[in-house]
């Protein structure tokens, strides 16, 4: 079977060929659908994060998936059910008490390996295996988008902690931030503005006022969604982030996905009182100068919170796949830019001005 995969010394993803692999007992056989590219798909690919499989000279990238059950092998699923797997599973096979509790995403690093990213081959191949519990059941009539199943759950997981932060009185946020205008921000951008009715889902409050702040100037595919939106694009080259209460208001939430350090500090000051900031951006290493004193005087005397948070599991994956339901078909549409054959990939992992999120396409309903 065609494969895309990471080789060691390799300065970019290769086509390969690898065998069709057999479900053990307890595990299903699955058929590739579409598999999304993103950005820590990228920084694997350039060595920045993640590793390879223990033993392997390859590992096999793509987290974000949708597939089709092609052999139940005695499990409870149906062959043609559609699913979306959850990205974490056990080191070696060998569970802890964070998988035994069904929260595999708060795991410390150690204590999982990640499928495409980090000790364990990923989905973007034309088949690959799994055992149910790691598979969230996606409508037939969502395949194509099924993929983007993973991304918002990252968001359904930050949501979910961001209120928990603040939990202990009654918050009623008004004004939302997204910090980068690239898919996972555009995504969760809808989410913040159109709401969702889901109980099980954690996007469930309809913010009166939503931003975007990114670095890209007009015309451009990803401001004019947020225009459509109907959010407030921030140029971040004529407003930084420091300026934002100032130029516009000081915000509830903050929802920063750029990955870029000096965002963690400066969404302290962006946040208006009883504010929480969500980080999601892994940055590298980077030294620079912060007033570590004013940024704990916002902390400590106006109550606002920072939230690291990475990863999901399956209750947050069930939410997403009822978010993906609920948002705009113009939003999905407009969000796929680039669907690749696995014999031709190299589009699908290309930066340009109207990429904003690619898929391989291995197969269809």
């Amino acid at each position: 079977m065609k494969a895309i995969a990471v080789q060691r010394g390799s300065e970019g993803p290769a086509v390969i060929e690898k065998p069709r692999p057999t479900p053990a007992e307890g595990e299903a056989l699955l058929r590739t659908l579409r598999v999304g590219v993103d950005g820590t798909d990228h920084e694997v690919i350039g060595g920045s994060h993640g590793g390879f499989p223990e033993g392997e000279d390859h590992m096999v990238l793509g987290h974000e998936a949708v597939a089709v059950v092609a052999d139940p092998n005695g499990t409870d699923l149906a062959e043609g059910d559609v699913v979306a797997p959850t990205v974490r599973r056990p080191p070696a096979d060998d569970s802890n008490d964070y998988f035994e509790r069904g929260e595999p995403d708060m795991a410390p690093e150690g204590e999982y390996v990640e499928r495409g990213i980090v000790g364990d081959h990923g989905f973007m191949a034309e088949y690959f295996t799994s055992r149910p519990e790691y598979l969230v059941p996606v409508p037939r009539e969502l395949w194509d988008l099924g993929f983007l199943v993973e991304p918002i759950s990252i968001t359904e997981k930050a949501l979910e902690h961001a209120y928990a932060a603040r939990s202990a009185f009654e918050w009623a946020p008004e004004s939302a931030l997204v910090l980068g205008n690239r898919s996972l921000g555009l995504l969760t951008l809808a989410m913040l503005e159109y709401g969702v009715e889901s109980d099980r889902s954690f996007a469930t409050h309809d913010f009166e006022r939503t931003y975007c702040l990114g670095r890209r100037e007009r015309p451009d595919p990803t401001v004019d969604i947020i225009d459509e939106v109907g959010a407030t694009y921030v140029n971040s080259n004529e407003t930084p982030l420091g300026t934002v209460p100032e130029a516009y208001e000081p915000m509830d939430l903050v929802y920063e996905a750029t990955g870029y350090a000096p965002h963690a500090f400066e969404t302290v000051e962006a946040l208006a009182p009883n504010g929480v900031g969500a980080l999601l951006g892994i940055p590298d290493s980077w030294e620079f100068e912060v007033d570590g004193g004013r940024i704990h005087n916002e902390l400590v005397l106006h109550n606002k919170a920072l939230v690291g948070t990475v990863n999901s599991h399956v209750k947050h994956f069930e939410g997403a796949v009822d978010t993906l339901g609920e948002l705009p078909d113009w939003l999905l549409d407009d969000l796929v830019t680039t669907v690749a054959a696995p014999d031709d990939v190299e589009p699908a992992f290309e930066y340009g001005h109207d990429q904003i999120k690619a898929v391989v396409e291995f197969d269809r309903l």
